[in-house]
């Protein structure tokens, strides 16, 4: 059935008039009472520019009115700093007659929107692949119109019918396990020709995807998962468009993408992919131009931010999308690629209305110099401040995958762990940092553990231990892997079983798991539970000890809960001598294992029986 998204609906109604089409006015609604008062609408309609706009209504300022090269584009600047709930009128003239008016609405906020919390490292993130999850109504999987048909489960690149309902109707599975936020990958519309169902290659920065759902869909998903204490992040891009993102019909300027001129004369020019010519004291400028205004891949054009029509436009659409969906945070895909400058103030904007909001960006690098260069607060010597709140430890999830693969000798092993932490003597917050054990486009965990399940124990319940906002992909409570093609994004994105009704297993309600997809389900649950209410996870002191005879032991400390991590990759039984970690205070205590629920005293000496993940805390 098609379905047409709400604000498709509310333009249809108010601008089919006098016979003058008005395709868009974006952004299609606002608020009163934003801390930026000032607001820019883009008006979309053929040779809309031939007409004069003008605002007879007290509480509405028309600043000024902007025009491009495009006749078909209008951008008006309007003061709202008086402005009141309700519809105002926009007339729109030509030789001193009106020719016709449209209606914009002005909405109340929620209340103390201003003062929405982000997340912190008090969350754990469950980011889900949309399509692959769960498909909560067949009604959608085929839109008449779209470029890409059907659903093929087989092809692993197709589309398989998973939705916003699909995440809705599971979400008391996300609340037990233990999650506190949910990322979805984005979902609005994808209208490409193939691979549309990642959602990365965006074609309307206002419309949700109808074979995901309606805006109400999404808006619910929301609501729901609020009033179960989970925080919804959204996931967005503002470095680059799909191709057939309706602008490029008729691009509003002649400098909206970059390398616009050669797009027109049929050639694409990609980016170098050279991220450190953001911090490079002595990169070229031509190294700099190609990285940042090159298309990511060909079927991607890249924004020019440097246009200031684009950049309000952008940092608009974000705010709505705060503002209409209730956000508890945004995760900005490749983040270095945009123009750096831009980034800045646009997380400021963000920041400005919202100021405990969070934002993570994606910088895919294992230098953690180049990962604390994006964080707030960070000393930069070329001054850069970013404004953005959280960045990607993929300096971390590196180290702790060759910790764990690698055999014990002294610089091996468990010692990159150790020396990896230390690097949070550089970043400004790193209880801000996200850390993860893997992503959507990066091998499963299980596969670059190479599917040793005590590993794969040993990595997550390490990183939910960390001064870290955690990120966990969902299905790496059930050993998903891509083991057959390691690093094939379509088989890394695999179906979560029990997401369709013809499912024979399910991992929602645990029918025909294996004893260790079980197994593994129940130790991610008991950890997360347990992390929801740890003071000393979430803000707690954080003391580790280098690792020795192949133990390695990290506390986090609060009042009077501490939690110990011991990993252990000895496969005998090994006696820790528990002397040495006697700064930490736990002598004569009682302490509880977090998986066993098993009470001892904290004496003199622990025996460890076998390799694994040992998880201890004070609070019985």
């Amino acid at each position: 059935m098609k379905k047409i998204s709400f604000y498709i609906v509310f333009l249809f109604i108010i601008v089919n008039m006098s016979g003058q089409n008005i395709h868009k006015i974006e952004p299609p609604y606002w608020w009163v009472g934003m801390n930026n008062n000032q607001l820019e609408l883009m008006i979309y309609g053929e040779n809309i520019a031939q007409y004069t706009p003008s605002i007879n209504n007290s509480s509405v300022e028309l600043l000024e009115i902007k025009k491009t090269e495009n006749s078909n584009y209008l951008f008006l600047s309007l003061n709202l700093e008086k402005a009141v709930v309700g519809q105002f009128n926009i007339s729109f003239s030509n030789n001193n007659k009106t020719n016709f008016s449209i209606e914009y609405d002005l909405k109340q906020r929620i209340p103390s929107s201003e003062n929405r919390e982000g997340f912190n490292s008090s969350d754990v993130m469950y980011l889900i692949t949309p399509d692959r999850f769960a498909n909560g109504t067949t009604s959608n999987d085929e839109e008449i119109g779209l470029n890409e048909q059907g659903i093929d489960r087989n092809n692993d690149y197709a589309r398989h019918g998973g939705d916003i309902q699909g995440i809705t109707n599971h979400l008391n599975y996300i609340e037990e396990m233990g999650f506190t936020a949910i990322w979805p990958s984005p979902l609005l519309i994808n209208d490409m020709d193939e691979s549309s169902y990642h959602g990365y290659a965006m074609t309307d920065f206002y419309e949700v995807d109808p074979r995901f759902g309606t805006l109400e869909d999404y808006i619910n998903l929301s609501s729901k998962a609020k009033e179960k204490g989970i925080k919804l992040i959204m996931d967005q891009v503002v470095n680059h468009i799909g191709s057939e993102h309706w602008w490029m019909n008729d691009l509003p300027a002649n400098n909206w993408i970059n390398y616009q001129e050669d797009f027109k004369n049929g050639n694409v020019i990609t980016t170098n992919h050279r991220r450190t010519v953001n911090q490079d004291l002595y990169a070229s400028k031509a190294d700099s131009k190609i990285m940042n205004e090159g298309w990511f891949v060909k079927s991607m054009p890249d924004l020019n931010q440097n246009n200031s029509l684009l950049a309000t436009y952008l940092i608009q659409n974000s705010i709505w999308w705060v503002e209409t969906l209730d956000l508890g945070g945004i995760r900005q895909d490749t983040y270095p690629y945009s123009d750096k400058h831009f980034m800045s103030k646009w997380a400021k904007a963000i920041m400005q209305e919202y100021p405990n909001f969070s934002i993570v960006g994606e910088e895919w690098s294992l230098n953690p110099l180049l990962v604390g260069y994006w964080q707030t607060g960070a000393k930069n010597k070329d001054g850069y401040e970013s404004n953005l709140t959280s960045t990607m430890d993929f300096p971390m999830q590196r180290n702790i995958v060759d910790a764990l693969n690698e055999e014990e000798s002294w610089d091996t092993g468990l010692v990159k762990m150790y020396q990896g932490l230390a690097n949070d003597f550089y970043y400004p917050n790193p209880n801000d940092i996200l850390i993860f054990p893997d992503n959507h486009d990066m091998s499963r965990i299980y596969t670059q553990l190479n599917e040793n399940v005590v590993n794969t124990k040993m990595a997550l319940g390490y990183m939910l231990a960390l001064p870290r906002v955690v990120q966990i992909y969902y299905g790496t409570e059930i050993l998903m892997n891509d083991s057959a093609k390691p690093g094939d994004h379509g088989l890394i994105r695999t179906d979560f079983p029990g997401g369709w009704n013809e499912d024979t297993v399910n991992a929602f309600t645990g029918e025909e798991l294996s004893a260790d997809q079980k197994e593994m389900q129940s130790f991610l649950k008991k950890i997360l539970n347990y992390r929801k209410n740890s003071e000393a996870i979430h803000n707690g002191e954080t003391v580790h000890f280098g690792p020795q005879n192949g133990v390695y032991v990290l506390f986090r400390i609060k009042n009077n809960e501490i939690v110990t991590i011991i990993l252990n990759k000895n496969e005998g039984e090994v006696v820790l001598d528990l002397s040495r970690f006697k700064e930490v205070g736990l002598q004569g205590k009682d302490v509880k294992n977090i998986i066993s629920d098993s009470i001892f005293n904290w004496e003199n000496t622990l025996s460890l029986k076998e390799k694994g993940i040992t998880i201890l805390t004070t609070k019985l």
